[in-house]
């Protein structure tokens, strides 16, 4: 029987494979939402979906595109506001 906090789904049912052919339930919690643009909130490409502990150990290259306003801005509105600061 589950203990009280693993009954409710806000830790996602992971089946992990032990060696000796049994396999058992493990509990982890759940990734957190797609990455958005500010602009017009259209999911970023380019943005991993993982938790702060994994993001922290990942490359800075891999947590966001390599351009001007990657990961804040997706390519249309990067597009549109690099085009209205060069024109004024």
């Amino acid at each position: 029987m589950p203990r009280g906090k693993e009954k409710s789904r806000t830790l996602r049912r992971v089946f992990k494979k032990l060696p000796g052919e049994r396999t058992t339930l493990h509990y982890e919690k759940r990734k957190p939402s797609k990455a958005k643009c500010s602009g017009c909130d259209a999911l970023l490409k380019g943005v991993p979906r993982e938790r702060p502990y994994k993001m922290q150990n990942m490359p800075k290259t891999k947590k966001r595109p390599e351009r001007p306003y990657g990961g804040v801005l997706c390519t249309k509105c990067a597009r549109k506001k690099i085009i209205s600061q060069t024109r004024n």
